[in-house]
Order: structure tokens, then C-alpha cells, then sequence
């Protein structure tokens, strides 16, 4: 897939979305939530597996991050976080773009969060 043609390379230059953002990354709301507060990070490189990420890149991934949470702590006060990357198709990866998901957890989301992640994929898929 060409740069022109990916969905989430068009999407950096869209200020109306973005949540936050540093110089390789920016963040917007999942428009399809598993819980308040869903976001997902997305490299501004046109980048494909976690796995290709540079050393930089993954310091400003961890940095936005931080960001990320304290917003949402001030915004929705969740008492835990998922992160994941859906490396590859059969992980569940639907663009050929690398995209970081941000899940903020809340008290009975789910009726037993051991397990974490996969209370998300049993419960909420």
C-alpha cells in the first residue's frame, strides 16, 4: 500500500481528530471503543509492524503514552490500562499501518479482569 492510499497517513495532517501528538506519533479516539476513553497511537511514519519501530520512535511512542494517561486519568479516572498492538492479520491488524491501541480499564468492566487482554477479546470483540 502506497503512503497516498493508507488511511492513517492521511489522518496525521487532520487537526479536528487529533488528541495529542509529538514529532512520530499522534493519538485520536477508536471509532469503534471497547471502553470510554479507547485511543489509538498511530507512528506518523507509514510503518507497518511494531517490530520495524527505531529506538527514537519507540521513546516517543513510550512518551505519548505517559501523555495519554495522565489526560485520560483527568478526563475519566480509570483505575487500569490495556496496551496492545494487533501485530499482524491473524492478530487481528486491518490496515497495513502500525497503530497502538490505549484501553483504559474501569472497576467491572468486565465481571473478572484476570486475564487482562483477554477479558477484552472474550467479552467485548
Amino acid at each position: 500500500m502506497k503512503e497516498s492510499e493508507c488511511l492513517f497517513c492521511r489522518l496525521k495532517s487532520d487537526k479536528t481528530i487529533i488528541l495529542k501528538q509529538n514529532s512520530l506519533f499522534y493519538s485520536i479516539y477508536d471509532i469503534n471503543p471497547t471502553n470510554l476513553g479507547h485511543c489509538l497511537i498511530i507512528a506518523k511514519r507509514h510503518v507497518i509492524s511494531f517490530f520495524d519501530l527505531s529506538g527514537e520512535e519507540i521513546n516517543n511512542l513510550y512518551e505519548l503514552i505517559k501523555e495519554l494517561k495522565k489526560t485520560m486519568d483527568q478526563q475519566f479516572s480509570p483505575q487500569g490500562y490495556n496496551i496492545g498492538v494487533n501485530e499482524g492479520k491473524v492478530a487481528g491488524r486491518t490496515v497495513d499501518h502500525l497503530i497502538i491501541h490505549f484501553i483504559p480499564r474501569y472497576n467491572g468492566d468486565v465481571i473478572n479482569p484476570a486475564g487482562g487482554m483477554r477479558n477484552i477479546l472474550k467479552y467485548k470483540g
